[in-house]
């Protein structure tokens, strides 16, 4: 009898302690229970940073739309494939689920350890990184999910909003940042990686990227480009490199160059210096050309074609720089910034100074920041093809083509200058499946998940083809 009442309450016991223990079930013991306003920061920071200077061929990949490299073996990318590897799905994806989404995570976290003041500084720094993620998305896709874009628990199907209402609404956005700020307090301090909570450096920040939302506006409203032009000069901008917005990568991982992790951690040789870019450089006796390749097979700099399979030990590769750990991620730079105080005046914009006097600017700090040095710079300006008075061409292909090389490694705001001022003018890949590229396809899933709205969407914008122009890109 004793061992058939054990055996009967052994059952018991056991069905007992599971049920007990049964809410202990739903608990992932390796996530955080909660996630602090600072961790959300870095992490957006540090994945908007990878986004930007990844070389990934499965999420950003103009470097190769914009002719600066080319493939060795797979060639799909360098020939406009955006299909074959899900690439506007992971772009979409990235930007607003890791990078968006964790920005406004940030800004509804309250800690009493902090004041007023330093919570207002944070929103604003969280809400200029947002701007500044939205500014690429509206600038690749045209109408995207905005006002309900964030809202989860109000909607899984998201509304597409009009471009250019994102577009004026993102510049009020970012005025409201810069009137936030407040230099009497701290930000985010040492979780800011990129400017290390300095305020002050904010300000000047969101004024040099509201000046290149301005001049991106340019061809499509005039008048409110110079208004905004204008108005983010007077306010002040990046004087010279040490303003540059760039983000510290670390010499061994996990926080490493997405470009070292893609190339040497991986150990693949997949990319090559595209000719485009070499036969441009080369004529012009480019200082920077050993600073963003090394030499070919046979000591000098050569490229693959465009599109076409290129043999690996044949052409020069990126440079050593590039693909070094610690090399810095770079979300905005004073050369930009000059570059586009020179289109200003040539607009007719009130921004001081000369077209000249910029345009030497810009090309100057980009020699300066890749390596070279003055004396470089000033025999670079003095050639005849490559002095601003000189040169042949309207202003729009003289800025483009200097603008399009000193942004080397930074394809993505190659890519929107390219289209923006239309030159240079690139050459068709080998095996083009389109035109050039002036937006991307919407994701697939949003095809599938959202279609009411993505119907709507590819139909405001004229067809959802690589080929359909956006708001902004009006020649």
């Amino acid at each position: 009898m004793k061992k058939l009442l054990i055996a009967l309450l052994l059952p018991l016991l056991v069905f007992t302690s599971c049920k007990k223990d049964l809410t202990s079930l739903n608990v992932n013991p390796k996530a955080p229970q909660s996630v602090s306003a600072p961790s959300l920061f870095t992490n957006a920071e540090h994945v908007l940073s990878d986004l930007m200077a990844s070389s990934n061929v499965n999420l950003n990949i103009f470097r190769l739309v914009d002719q600066y490299w080319q493939e060795v073996t797979y060639t799909d990318e360098s020939n406009y494939d955006l299909q074959t590897r899900p690439i506007p799905q992971n772009m979409w994806n990235t930007l607003y689920r890791d990078i968006l989404e964790d920005l406004e995570q940030s800004k509804t976290i309250e800690d009493a350890t902090i004041s007023a003041v330093q919570k207002k500084n944070q929103d604003a720094m969280a809400d200029i990184l947002q701007v500044y993620s939205y500014y690429y998305l509206v600038t690749t896709y045209g109408n995207i999910p905005y006002t309900d874009a964030l809202n989860i628990e109000a909607t899984t199907a998201p509304k597409y909003d009009d471009q250019a209402a994102v577009y004026n609404a993102l510049l009020t956005r970012l005025d409201g940042d810069i009137a936030a700020l407040d230099n009497t307090d701290a930000g985010y301090g040492s979780a800011d990686i990129i400017y290390g909570g300095d305020i002050d450096a904010w300000v000047l920040f969101a004024n040099s990227f509201k000046l290149k939302m301005g001049i991106t506006l340019a061809d499509a409203d005039d008048a409110k480009a110079k208004s905004v032009v204008e108005s983010a000069v007077a306010a002040g901008v990046f004087s010279s490199n040490a303003d540059n917005a760039l983000f510290a990568y670390k010499s061994g991982p996990p926080n490493t160059n997405p470009i070292w992790v893609d190339l040497v951690q991986s150990g693949r040789k997949d990319f090559v210096a595209n000719e485009t870019i070499i036969n441009v450089m080369s004529p012009l006796n480019d200082p920077r050309i050993p600073l963003y390749f090394t030499n070919d097979f046979a000591g000098g700099y050569s490229g693959g074609k465009p599109g076409a399979s290129s043999n690996y030990t044949t052409f020069s590769k990126p440079a050593e720089k590039i693909v070094a750990a610690d090399f810095p991620g770079v979300l905005l730079s004073y050369d930009e910034t000059e570059f586009a105080l020179a289109e200003a005046v040539e607009r007719g914009y009130n921004v001081g100074g000369t077209a000249l006097q910029h345009y030497n600017a810009a090309v100057s700090a980009s020699i300066l920041y890749w390596g070279g040095n003055t004396t470089q710079a000033t025999a670079y300006l003095a050639q005849p093809s490559v002095n601003y008075l000189t040169a042949t061409g309207t202003y729009k292909q003289k800025i483009g083509m200097q603008k399009w090389i000193a942004l080397y490694n930074r394809g993505w705001d190659g890519w929107i200058e390219v289209r923006r001022l239309d030159y240079p003018a690139l050459v068709a890949p080998a095996s083009a499946l389109s035109d050039f590229p002036v937006r991307f396809t919407y994701p697939v899933n949003e095809q599938n998940l959202n279609t009411a709205n993505y119907d709507a969407a590819a139909s405001a914008i004229g067809g959802d083809m690589v080929e359909t122009k956006l708001f902004f890109d009006k020649f």
